[in-house]
């Protein structure tokens, strides 16, 4: 009883909550009933102080870069959680879900205002990238009998939307209740034709949801004038302890795939479809990220820890779950649920310690996880992987759900 007082924010509360136990005191003494519930309101009215979500100011963000306004936006639900995002890079900021002990836990990596993101040195903390997540060899593709050279940013090829892609852009935000009542969030950006490389004026939306069952749902639409290719995605770090203070090494994942395509040196694919079995890369079953994480992966010809493209089983379009990740140490469950045919694992390899995120948090090496829904990388140059050409008259469309539970 007396820690619940402790736990109260302000000497006010607690000099309060001082003379209500009293009170209770003397009623119990002098035999008075007391009705169960009266008892359950006191008990609980601290609660909120123990699973705390530390709002970040919207005047962290409120300026403007490169003439256009930059604002940061808050969705939750009853339950208590709570994501914010900003309109630059259609990013999300943070993401407080409850843990086993019913405090709750801000789960991804992420900065505590916008000039840290402009000067960060990782770009992919939380944006949607694109036009074309993940990479394309040399930066090259044919489309309708026409050669396309796109900006190279990575080893010479063409990495999540090139130099200055969707994650460097400011979108058009307007937060609404959807159809269910739910805090959501619709993100717009038009990218010009020529733009990195790409043909077509494009146009997407993205929405996000923070549903009644603990859920961030992510909704993608895109319309072009143009063939074009498309395949964006989310580019979240995730670090289940709440902190990058612990490794995600601990974690352990499940991802519901019998392949995965096999990719050369530099993480480009070589047109194969391979099984993960007898490989590092078979998380058919629970396993911890760092339990493989040094094996020999010099069949696999990248050889730095986790970074590749698992091929998910499930028909063309279908909505299922492809990856489950677990924290023993805060019994948080994340599920991600998707449409797409495949889901990138990345472990962190290149994470080197030089951001310093929200609460002082250092983005060390391998303390986030990354799980990108998407097409296969380097599609349009494999005619025997899924196709990303977008048509005038077509809609892209694309579903992608993160479902937080608690294993205790």
């Amino acid at each position: 009883m007396f820690a619940q007082i402790i736990n109260c924010h302000s000497f006010y509360q607690i000099k309060i909550r001082i003379i209500i136990l009293n009170n209770l005191i003397y009623y119990i003494m002098k035999k008075t009933y007391l009705p169960l519930f009266i008892l359950a309101v006191f008990f609980s009215a601290c609660t909120g102080t123990k699973n705390s979500v530390q709002i970040l100011p919207q005047s962290n963000f409120d300026t403007i870069v490169s003439g256009q306004k930059v604002t940061l936006y808050t969705l939750k639900n009853y339950k208590g959680m709570t994501a914010q995002f900003t309109n630059y890079g259609a990013r999300l900021v943070d993401l407080w879900v409850p843990d086993k002990n019913g405090s709750f836990k801000d789960v991804v990596w992420g900065f505590e205002n916008i000039k840290s993101y402009l000067n960060a040195t990782d770009f992919f903390a939380g944006p949607i990238v694109g036009r074309y997540g993940n990479r394309i060899g040399k930066g090259q593709f044919s489309l309708d009998g026409k050669s396309y050279q796109l900006t190279l940013n990575n080893n010479g090829n063409h990495l999540h939307g090139g130099i200055n892609g969707f994650y460097k852009k400011i979108w058009d935000g307007r937060q609404f209740k959807n159809e269910k009542g739910e805090d959501a969030l619709e993100l717009t950006y038009t990218s010009p034709s020529g733009e990195e490389g790409y043909p077509g004026n494009l146009t997407i939306h993205v929405i996000y949801s923070i549903t009644a069952n603990n859920e961030l749902a992510v909704n993608y639409k895109a319309t072009t004038d143009a063939p074009t290719i498309i395949n964006p995605t989310s580019h979240v770090y995730f670090n289940l302890h709440g902190t990058t203070a612990l490794s995600t090494n601990s974690h352990v994942v499940t991802i519901f795939a019998d392949k995965y395509t096999p990719t050369d040196s530099l993480l480009i694919p070589t047109g194969e479809i391979a099984t993960v079995e007898n490989t590092p890369l078979d998380f058919r079953k629970p396993t911890a990220v760092g339990e493989r994480i040094k094996a020999d992966f010099t069949a696999l010809k990248y050889g730095k820890g986790y970074d590749h493209n698992f091929v998910l089983n499930k028909k063309a379009g279908e909505m299922s779950l492809a990856a489950q990740i677990y924290e023993p140490e805060t019994g948080i469950v994340m599920k991600v649920n998707t449409d797409q045919p495949a889901i990138q694992f990345y472990s962190g390899n290149f994470m080197d310690g030089k951001d310093t995120g929200k609460r002082g948090d250092k983005h060390n090496y391998r303390t986030g996880v990354a799980f990108e829904a998407q097409n296969y990388p380097d599609a349009p140059n494999h005619p025997n992987f899924p196709s990303a050409v977008l048509k005038p008259g077509e809609t892209y469309k694309q579903s992608t759900v993160y479902a937080f539970d608690i294993k205790k």
